[in-house]
């Protein structure tokens, strides 16, 4: 089993180019079942969840070549509809693939998904929105049984919460469908609206006709498409965070910093210093770290995937700092382990409260979920010391050649077996 060392206590200075991001790539690679044309794709990241995804497509009977810098997907030959559990086991964005099958052939078999253990990931709310557009569905030993005997037909649909995934779902669903659908009470998140671009560019009809209202008109064609996928801004949050906590001085290349606003004002609130240009941030870190309380919601609100690595820097803060979680109920698993590190956080509910002033030490760690990998190499990284951190194949999932980058930075890292 792999393990990441990581020594502290050095800091960090330099340039970090974002890599694409997952979660706009996922949704994107189930898309392209919707077409039977060309399709190739850039920008996409070399990690785990991806290299899943592209498995799950050709078990379906996708072609798809990779060149390193492109992918070319050719699905004129695919007829598969049957997803099986052990792809879609370690990542919730499986489920992606069960609306553009019922779109394209109005029938699939999809086992429910897995991903990280942060909390129930219900697809009843995508079950129940399919059904509206005429899916009929059954849940049998783990598998979504659906079909709709007389294909997709348009409706209009309010999403009783807003759902990433539902809403993702329901718009590549949408597309093939006869007639107009509207959905409503959406979510916004930015890789949502990438995956609106590149459903347009393949000659999807849809358009956004409030803040999380969008019209979608069934189309019976589709066009070969070339698309670069939009940078990684849980990515690029998390490096701004590293910046923050190790007085680090560092250049984020390749990011619009419009997209990463809300986290871009909160680190300013903390006491760092940043400046914005075109597809690049400047962050100086402070010496002296305020307190701060915070909450996650959906986009454009603070996100749920930063929680963890923000809670890391709170640790420093002057003052005592409260999270409050609002996406995920089981969110908090990395705290065991950072008060391990010597961190001072109780959690009631769904509610942290962050004692400031800690100094870390280095520990052996356990990493439990994606996002919590990250932050242990955050706490290690402000440790003095040599710290382990075990079961890093949650990092693999989500982040890019994360320890060259934070090598060239100049942490002191490196995996061993």
């Amino acid at each position: 089993m792999k393990k990441l060392e990581v020594f502290g206590v050095a800091k960090l200075k330099g340039q970090i180019r974002i890599s694409g991001s997952k979660n706009a790539s996922l949704p994107i690679l189930a898309a392209t079942l919707l077409s039977d044309k060309k399709i190739s794709l850039t920008n996409l990241p070399k990690v785990k969840d991806i290299e899943t995804m592209i498995l799950l497509l050709r078990s379906l009977g996708s072609s798809i070549k990779d060149n390193k810098k492109n992918i070319f997907i050719n699905n004129n030959k695919q007829t598969k509809t049957f997803a099986s559990y052990n792809l879609v086991k370690t990542m919730r964005a499986g489920i992606l693939v069960l609306g553009p099958l019922l779109a394209k052939f109005g029938k699939a078999k999809v086992s429910l998904p897995g991903g990280c253990a942060i909390g129930s990931r219900p697809v009843d709310i995508h079950l129940q929105a399919l059904s509206k557009l005429g899916v009929k569905y059954k849940i049998i030993q783990g598998y979504v049984h659906a079909n709709a005997p007389k294909g997709l037909v348009g409706a209009n649909i309010k999403f009783p919460k807003i759902s990433v995934g539902a809403t993702e779902n329901l718009i590549i669903a949408a597309c093939l469908a006869r007639g107009k659908t509207t959905l409503s009470n959406c979510a916004i998140e930015p890789e949502i609206k990438d995956l609106v671009n590149f459903l347009i560019k393949m000659g999807c009809s849809i358009k956004w006709t409030g803040n999380r209202t969008v019209k979608i008109n069934g189309v019976n064609s589709l066009s070969e498409i070339k698309y670069k996928v939009m940078p990684d801004r849980i990515e690029a949050g998390t490096y701004l965070i590293a910046a923050a906590l190790m007085e680090g001085s560092l250049k984020i290349v390749g990011m619009d910093p419009k997209i990463i606003n809300t986290e871009i004002n909160i680190l300013k609130k903390v006491g760092s210093k940043i400046i914005k240009k075109k597809n690049e941030i400047l962050i100086q870190g402070s010496k002296k770290i305020k307190n701060i309380n915070i909450k996650t919601s959906p986009y454009p609100g603070f996100p749920t995937d930063l929680q963890a690595q923000m809670m890391v820097l709170l640790c420093k803060a002057n003052k005592k700092s409260f999270i409050r979680e609002e996406i995920f109920e089981n969110r908090f698993m990395h705290v065991a382990e950072l008060n391990r590190m010597g961190a001072k956080i109780s959690i009631n509910g769904n509610k942290a409260t962050i004692e400031g002033n800690i100094k870390f030490e280095a520990a052996e760690l356990m990493a439990t979920d994606l996002r919590a990998s990250v932050s242990l190499i955050l706490a290690a990284l402000a440790s003095k010391g040599k710290s382990i951190i075990n079961r890093i194949y949650h990092l693999d999932r989500g982040y890019e050649n994360i320890e060259k980058k934070l090598k060239k930075i100049g942490a002191k890292i490196r995996r061993i077996n």
